[in-house]
C-alpha cells in the first residue's frame, strides 16, 4: 500500500511507539487519525501535524471505537489503514498474577483489536483495499519468566493476526504483526502490575522511532510478520531466524537495559 494520501488510525497515538508511528506516517503523506485517552498530548501532536484528526478513544469501549472509524470516514471518506498499538504491560509470576489484572490486559491486548479489526473492515472490504498492523511484542516469540500473563496476550494477538491473514487475504486486507523489543517509552512506568523483569542478555533500548519504521514498512508491504530491526526484518515466527534475528541485536554495555523484549503503551 502507498502510505502517501492513505487514511492512517493509530491507536495508543498519546506516546511512544504511538506517536512516532503517527509522526512517521504524517510526514509520509498519510492522513492520520490520532485515537487515545490522553487528549492534552493528543491536541498537542495534532498541532505538529497538519490536517490530522484527534478523536478521544478508550479502545476498551465499543461504542468509542466505532465512534472512532465513523468519525474518520466522516472526515476523509474511508479508511485505508488501521495501527492497533495501544496496549499495556503485566509483569508478575505466575504464583502472584491477579486474573482481575489479566482480565483488563487481554481486554487491551487482545479483544480491543479484534474490535477495531471489526470496525473499520467493513470499509475495507467495500474496496478490497486495507491494511491493519497489530503492534505485538518480541516477548511472544520465546518463554520469559515472570511474563507469563503480558506475553500470552500477546501471543492471543498473533494468532488473531494469523487467522485474520487467512480469512481476509481474498478481501484485499493485509494484516501484519509487528514485535518491538525494549523501546524507550513509558511502557514500564505504565503497567498494570509488576515491574521491570530482568532478562539474561542486555538489549539497547530502541527509539520509538524504530518500531515506527517497522509499521511503516508493515504497511507498505503487507508483510505478515515483521521483527522491529535496523532495516525491518520479515520473519516466520516459530524459526531459529526470528529469534537468532533479535539476539544479534544484543549490546552488551553499561547503557544497556537488562530486560525481555517489550514494546510501548498507550
Amino acid at each position: 500500500m502507498e502510505i502517501d494520501g492513505a487514511v492512517c488510525i493509530v491507536t495508543g497515538a498519546s506516546s511512544g511507539i504511538g506517536t512516532a508511528t503517527a509522526r512517521l506516517l504524517s510526514g509520509l503523506g498519510a492522513h492520520v487519525v490520532l485515537a487515545a485517552r490522553r487528549m492534552e498530548r493528543l491536541e498537542d501532536l495534532a498541532v505538529e501535524l497538519p490536517g490530522s484528526l484527534v478523536v478521544s478513544t478508550d479502545v476498551t469501549i465499543a461504542a468509542q471505537v466505532e465512534r472512532l472509524v465513523a468519525r474518520t470516514v466522516d472526515t476523509y471518506g474511508t479508511v485505508d489503514v488501521l495501527v492497533n498499538n495501544a496496549g499495556q504491560g503485566l509483569h508478575v509470576p505466575l504464583e502472584e498474577l491477579d486474573p482481575t489484572d489479566l482480565r483488563a490486559v487481554f481486554e487491551l491486548n487482545v479483544v480491543a483489536p479484534l474490535v477495531g479489526m471489526q470496525a473499520v473492515l467493513p470499509v475495507m472490504r467495500a474496496r478490497e483495499h486495507g491494511a491493519i498492523v497489530n503492534v505485538s511484542s518480541a516477548t511472544s516469540l520465546r518463554v520469559f519468566p515472570g511474563l507469563g500473563g503480558y506475553a500470552a496476550t500477546k501471543a492471543a494477538l498473533n494468532m488473531v493476526s494469523q487467522v485474520g491473514q487467512l480469512e481476509l487475504a481474498d478481501a484485499g486486507v493485509a494484516v501484519s504483526v509487528v514485535y518491538p523489543s525494549v523501546t524507550a517509552t513509558e511502557f514500564h512506568q505504565r503497567l498494570r502490575a509488576g515491574h521491570l523483569v530482568s532478562g539474561g542478555h542486555a538489549i539497547q533500548p530502541d527509539p520509538p522511532e524504530l518500531p515506527a519504521t517497522a509499521i511503516a514498512f508493515a504497511i507498505r508491504t503487507g508483510e505478515a510478520h515483521v521483527l522491529v530491526a535496523d532495516p525491518p526484518e520479515p520473519i516466520t515466527p516459530g524459526d531459529k531466524g526470528g529469534w537468532g534475528a533479535l539476539l544479534a541485536r544484543q549490546a552488551p554495555s553499561s547503557a544497556a537495559t537488562h530486560a525481555p523484549p517489550d514494546d510501548g503503551p498507550e
